[in-house]
């Protein structure tokens, strides 16, 4: 393997650790943001329903930086394929994804796993 590849792979394995990182940082934001949402709203002085369009919009929101989550876990595991392939293995500990993470909704989720 040369030098290239392996300084390559040493970025593209902080790279995708950071996206990972920062999907989930957005996730526990917006949780953030809906609780604070939920108790301002339970104020004897505001309606029930006040806020509630936005709270719709917000859990839109959640649901697709869940999904992009999901596709940055599938972005790790090709990576760690291609890693397996063209780097020979760094010989350091291999990320493990069960097969159920990187499955799409509505299908099969089998207990597989997947090294790097």
């Amino acid at each position: 393997m040369t030098d290239r590849i392996l300084s390559d792979a040493y970025n593209l394995k902080k790279l995708v650790r950071e996206a990972e990182a920062l999907a989930d940082e957005s996730i526990i934001a917006m949780a953030r943001l809906k609780q604070a949402m939920l108790s301002a709203r339970q104020n004897p002085e505001i309606e029930v329903h006040t806020g509630q369009r936005a709270l719709m919009r917000l859990t839109e929101a959640e649901a697709q930086a869940l999904s992009m989550s999901t596709n940055l876990l599938r972005v790790h595991d090709e990576l760690s394929k291609v890693a397996r392939v063209h780097a020979g293995g760094d010989g350091g500990v291999p990320t493990e994804f069960p097969a159920s993470a990187l499955a799409a909704p509505g299908q099969p989720q089998v207990m597989e796993t997947q090294s790097a």
